[in-house]
């Protein structure tokens, strides 16, 4: 029992040193511990011309230190007058990249992201957190300078026909995805115990294109995160255009996030 009370106490400890890698709109080359899960309780949505939102419940399982998968349900009044049952995604992410040093590491991943949806398509954006069937795969590196963080994506998106509704002719098939991330530790300033209560801010360039078509998008998210005795989580964000040439649900949305970390469960 001691033993799995100090293997528990270093994974928060872990957790509330590299805090600054959570990003909250974007995922870092790193990965959550091995034989760890996370729930995460999300809501997203928009004012305008009404309000809208949709909901999201993710599992996260670290399967080693390498690998981590995800698998997420999706439910919003986007497109009916009520909440419905949306569909659901599965994302798998393997670190290939680890340089390690004092107060510093360098990691570099690859994923791939794969959803089923049951949404008309409306929209000239392939996003898989709801709207669209397809699949994603991407490569990410990120850099942890004391209690700065800093991370850049790139990746290829293809759609698929929803299960029932067929992309329009007019709408793109492929799509390039990119982002930017920029994590910084305010508090505590002094890292003591892992009772502490992390406070982090991020600014986040998230960015995609459809090639040929003229269609593009570059949005900022500044964000705000707590994070209460290593395991709860809990993060704000708004994403608003830099410019924007797509039609899409993402536009000048909020994202509100809850998410619990399990530690050694198997």
């Amino acid at each position: 029992m001691k033993i799995i009370l100090l293997f528990v106490i270093l994974l928060g400890m872990t957790l509330s040193v590299f805090s600054q890698e959570l990003y909250v709109n974007t995922e870092p080359a790193s990965n959550m511990a091995t034989h760890s899960i996370g729930i995460r309780l999300e809501n997203q949505g928009y004012f305008n011309p009404e309000y809208k939102n949709r909901t999201s419940l993710e599992v996260m399982y670290g399967a080693s230190k390498s690998l981590m998968v995800h698998g997420t349900l999706y439910a919003s009044d986007y497109y009916q007058s009520q909440q419905h049952l949306e569909g659901g995604s599965i994302y798998a992410k393997y670190r290939f990249l680890s340089i390690d040093s004092v107060h510093s590491h360098f990691r570099g991943a690859v994923f791939v992201k794969a959803s089923t949806i049951n949404n008309p398509i409306h929209y000239q954006e392939i996003a898989l957190e709801g709207d669209n069937s397809g699949f994603q795969t991407g490569v990410v590196f990120t850099k942890l300078i004391h209690k700065l963080a800093l991370s850049a994506s790139t990746s290829y998106l293809h759609g698929f026909n929803n299960s029932d509704f067929d992309i329009p002719a007019t709408n793109a098939h492929d799509a390039v995805g990119y982002t930017l991330s920029a994590g910084y530790l305010l508090l505590p300033r002094k890292y003591e115990n892992y009772n502490q209560v992390n406070l982090n801010v991020y600014a986040e360039l998230l960015g995609k294109a459809n090639p040929g078509y003229g269609q593009s998008y570059l949005d900022v998210a500044p964000a705000v995160q707590l994070i209460f005795n290593s395991f709860f989580r809990v993060d704000f964000s708004y994403r608003t255009p830099l410019y924007n040439d797509m039609t899409r649900t993402s536009q000048n949305t909020y994202l509100v996030r809850l998410e619990y970390n399990l530690f050694n469960v198997f």
